[in-house]
Formats: C-alpha cells, sequence, structure tokens
C-alpha cells in the first residue's frame, strides 16, 4: 500500500509492517507500545522530547547523535563503548566524567585503558 501527501490518523493493531518505508514523514505525537523494530535503520530523525521506557537496544550503534539533556536511570551499560564525544556536563552518579577522567590520566598516564 502506498500513502502519498495523506493527513490523517493510522491506528494499527496486531499488523506486520515490517518492510515498510518512511520517507519525510511526520510521526511526532505517535505512540508505539510492544513494537518489534529490530533490525531497523533511523537517520536524519527528531527524538528530541521522547520518553522511551523498558527498551531493548543490545547491540545498536549510534552514530553523531546529539544526546545533550539525556537523562537515564536504571539501565544496563554494560560492554558500552563511548569514543570520540564531547563530555563536558555529564554526570555519573552526580560525578563530573570529565574530571574522573582527568584523574584517571593524571594517575595511569594519558594512554587509552585496555
Amino acid at each position: 500500500m502506498r500513502l502519498n501527501g495523506l493527513k490523517d490518523q493510522i491506528e494499527a493493531e496486531t499488523c506486520d509492517l515490517s518492510g515498510s518505508s518512511f520517507e519525510d514523514v511526520n510521526l511526532s505525537g505517535v505512540s508505539f507500545h510492544d513494537v518489534n523494530l529490530s533490525g531497523s535503520s533511523y537517520s536524519d530523525i527528531n527524538f528530541s522530547g521522547c520518553s522511551l521506557e523498558n527498551l531493548n537496544m543490545s547491540g545498536c550503534s549510534m552514530t553523531k547523535a546529539n544526546l545533550s539533556g539525556l537523562q537515564m536511570d536504571e539501565v544496563n551499560l554494560s560492554g558500552a563503548s563511548i569514543k570520540s564525544c564531547c563530555l563536558e556536563g555529564m554526570t555519573i552518579d552526580g560525578i563530573e566524567v570529565t574530571a574522573l577522567l582527568k584523574s584517571w590520566k593524571a594517575q595511569h598516564g594519558d594512554h587509552k585503558g585496555s
């Protein structure tokens, strides 16, 4: 099915829309619940102001993302890798990350951790 130039609300329940494609589409205010988006690809997406809860993002990768103001609580970050990122103002349990890194580098030298 092809929709072009449509301005309407769609209610999809118990559907298989796998393989669908969305381009230049306004989905602001949309609600997703119990939705499988595995293997999907996103580019030039505005997720500002979104709320994400009970996610499985294992194996995901992000490049050139603006996560300023991001708040995480009860998130599993085991095995996560952060590199070439702006960390100014980032805290972990209230501790400034750049201060932690500066302290670590002072104790271990400026080389990367193993």
